[in-house]
Order: structure tokens, then sequence, then C-alpha cells
């Protein structure tokens, strides 16, 4: 399922250093109540507490916003509208167990298991684990939900074949490095790991798909994490940055070995906007960073 945040631009500002009242974009979150926009560290525990605070409160509008997008039983990996039966980058998936880290409504689940996987779809969140609930009613295909963190697996070793992150889960831990460990643990010699996030030098620039959003304001190098807090100063959304070779490094770290990095480019006749992905920005630098990741045998 695609997690993709649409943050805030504050009175037009630069999102990932602005900060100032009124923070909250229009949406289901507002019950989180006045927010702050801030640059400063997060720990675990508040990266967890914050992801579960703001998808919970933004479910509903999410769902309502860009469940057309995504579709009730689609594999879509990004904004750019990548499919999964189209890419096949977990391969032939017929009788695989296959792990969702970040499922959403786990509308990613409901096409492995119409493909003939055997998935289990996980999500910090139990406001979208809800709509994972009413999407498997409205398709007719269940697949088991599990609530937990990215970086704390509720699963024995080697219980999958495949495991799968479309913008789930690896963007909002503190420690990604931790989140690939436990999907190397879960997974079988073997397995495939496949994850997608923001493309780490989409930070480099405002959070703006109009011309604004092409010049560059922020260093790359600068791994402070994004936060928002409420009016009592408790984070309420957390957002983590990464370079390439972070992730290239932690993946190595995990055990892993990184076989392919897709780049999706922005598609001909593709004209929807989400957050700050457009056709403008598409057609100029990619949005979307793709890692297929696999892990040896023996």
């Amino acid at each position: 399922m695609l997690h993709v945040p649409v943050l805030p631009t504050i009175r037009g500002g630069n999102p990932l250093t602005a900060s100032g009242d009124d923070a909250r974009p229009g949406s289901g979150s507002e019950a989180l109540g006045p927010g702050r926009v801030t640059k400063r560290t997060a720990g675990a525990a508040e990266s967890r507490s914050a992801s579960r605070l703001w998808w919970d409160a933004d479910a509903d509008d999410y769902q309502a916003e860009h469940g057309g997008f995504l579709g009730l039983d689609e594999f879509v990996w990004c904004p750019e509208g990548l499919h999964e039966r189209d890419a096949r980058l977990l391969g032939d998936v017929r009788g695989a167990r296959v792990l969702e880290v970040g499922c959403g409504a786990a509308a990613c689940s409901r096409w492995l298991a119409d493909q003939g996987a055997h998935p289990v779809a996980l999500d910090i969140s139990a406001g979208m684990l809800r709509h994972a609930a009413d999407g498997a009613r409205r398709s007719g295909t269940p697949v088991p939900l599990v609530q937990a963190s990215a970086d704390c697996l509720p699963f024995a070793a080697d219980s999958f074949d495949l495991a799968c992150s479309a913008f789930g889960g690896i963007p909002f831990v503190a420690d990604a490095g931790a989140a690939l460990r436990e999907t190397a643990r879960v997974l079988r010699p073997g397995g495939r790991w496949v994850f997608a996030v923001t493309h780490p030098m989409r930070w480099i620039f405002p959070d703006d798909p109009g011309p604004a959003g092409l010049t560059a304001t922020q260093s790359y190098f600068d791994r402070t994490p994004y936060v928002e807090t409420d009016g009592t100063g408790r984070a309420t959304y957390v957002e983590h940055h990464r370079t390439l070779g972070d992730f290239v490094r932690q993946i190595d770290a995990a055990g892993m070995r990184l076989v392919d990095l897709i780049e999706p480019e922005w598609p001909p006749g593709h004209t929807q906007v989400w957050g700050q992905w457009s056709p403008l920005r598409g057609r100029l630098f990619p949005g979307t960073a793709i890692f297929v990741c696999t892990l040896p045998e023996g």
C-alpha cells in the first residue's frame, strides 16, 4: 500500500526548514490540533507513536483522496503509477508467503493473494487496518492483518519467502537499518525484499509540485528528521531522511544484496498531481527509489 504523505507547505515556504503555527494539512489530521513544523531528532518510540497518531487520524481522508488511484486490489508501487503486474519486481509470487510492510488498506496484499500468494499485511495504524478489513469485505479477498512497527516484526525467523513495502514503514522508523535487519531475519534464505521510498534527492527541494519545487533549498546531507508537533510539543508526524548511500550500506549491513535500484520515469500522459509529485517535476528528476534486494542462501 502506497504511503505518501502530503507534507504541509507553510505559507508557501519549505516544509523541511520552515516552522510556524497551523501547519496541519486540511484533513482528518486536524483532529490532532494546531501543529508546528520543525527539524529535530526523534527516537524509535517517538517515531512509532507519531506514526500511529498521524495515520489513525488521517486514514479516512487518505483513502478518500487516494483510494481510487491505488485501487481496491491493485499493487501500485509509487505515484508514477508503476504496477507490479507490469514491473514484476517480486518475481513469481504463486505459493509464496509474502509480508507487506506498511500495508495501509492492503490493496497490494489483496493483489498478491489474487495471484496465488499467501500474504500477511502489517501496519502500525489501526485506522489503516480498519480500511484493510473493509477492503477485504468489499473485494472478497481476505488477508491476515497484523498491527506492528516495521522495526519490531512479530514473526519467527525464516517465516516468509518475499517481503515488500510501497512507501510503508521505512521512511517513518527512526532506524531504517533495524527495520532492514528485521526483514532479513524473517525472510528465508534466497528470499527477496523490495521497498519503495521517496527518492532521497527530493529532500533537497521544497515540497511543492509547481515551479517553486524546482529550486534546491535543503542540504541533501542533512539527515535531521522532519517533525510535526501538537500544541504540547508531542510529535504527531515524523519522517526520516536517508541518502542513497545510507540505504545501500544498511542493506549490506543487514546481510542482503542489492540487485537493482529502480527510479521510475514519469510516464507519458500521466497528469495526476499527488502531493509533491507532478508531471512538471517528474519530467526533470526522479520522485521514487525502489530497492530490489535478495537474502543470499547459505
